[in-house]
């Protein structure tokens, strides 16, 4: 049951950073699950290097904290990947 709820957390997660970045159109729905599932380990990440504490899917503990760093570890995923692609972050 963990895995669906990965994908469709991440899914949902990935879209939304997709719409903030404004990259949407360029990539589909594989793309934005991708983006979402990284972007919570990433924001997961930043979340724990700077000490604020979310709670984890895994556990069953959804938090405002814990969706909120993934969406921006997804923003900054999209971030980095159009610096590099692009040369500069849109």
């Amino acid at each position: 049951m963990g895995i669906i709820i990965w994908l469709i957390v991440g899914g949902i997660i990935g879209w939304l950073a997709s719409m903030v970045m404004k990259t949407d159109g360029q990539q589909g729905i594989f793309l934005n699950v991708i983006v979402g599932i990284v972007g919570a380990f990433l924001g997961g990440w930043l979340g724990g290097m700077l000490g604020i504490g979310g709670g984890d899917i895994n556990d069953g503990n959804f938090s405002i904290t814990g969706l909120l760093l993934s969406l921006v570890g997804a923003i900054v995923l999209l971030g980095i990947v159009n610096l590099f692609r692009r040369g500069r972050v849109r």
